[in-house]
């Protein structure tokens, strides 16, 4: 059974957004950022038989997503109020790890991480 890794209510769009002239990223600009955080993975798993970042096992995911002090309290709060699973919280760090690629980072920072927190399924949603 394939498992959905993330979870979003879409609120509404107020109509000042939805009037705002500002042009948004292209098509062509996501399709190129999502083709260098690819690479980026073909590149760190080289020789591996590992294709991509939600392919990782735990001896990849503490290589690859080693947080930093102020991402290790944001996850211990996070595991604590949420109840996260072991699972969970591997799903997390590999989901952190893809956002941080998307961004050209090296590191997962906690912008990252919270972005990753926040996709999670909402309890009163299941």
């Amino acid at each position: 059974m394939d498992r959905i890794d993330i979870h979003m209510q879409v609120p509404r769009v107020e109509y000042q957004k939805l009037r705002d002239m500002r042009q948004g990223e292209s098509s062509a600009e996501v399709r190129q950022r999502v083709e260098t955080a690819r690479q980026r993975q073909r590149e760190r798993f080289a020789g591996t038989d590992i294709a991509s970042n939600a392919d990782m096992r735990p001896a990849q995911i503490r290589k690859y997503c080693a947080l930093d002090d102020p991402c290790q309290a944001l996850m211990k709060t996070a595991m604590r109020q949420l109840q996260l699973t072991a699972r969970a919280y591997h799903r997390v760090l590999k989901l952190s790890r893809t956002i941080a690629d998307l961004t050209g980072s090296e590191a997962i920072t906690q912008v990252h991480l919270a972005e990753a927190l926040q996709y999670r399924p909402k309890l009163e949603l299941m």
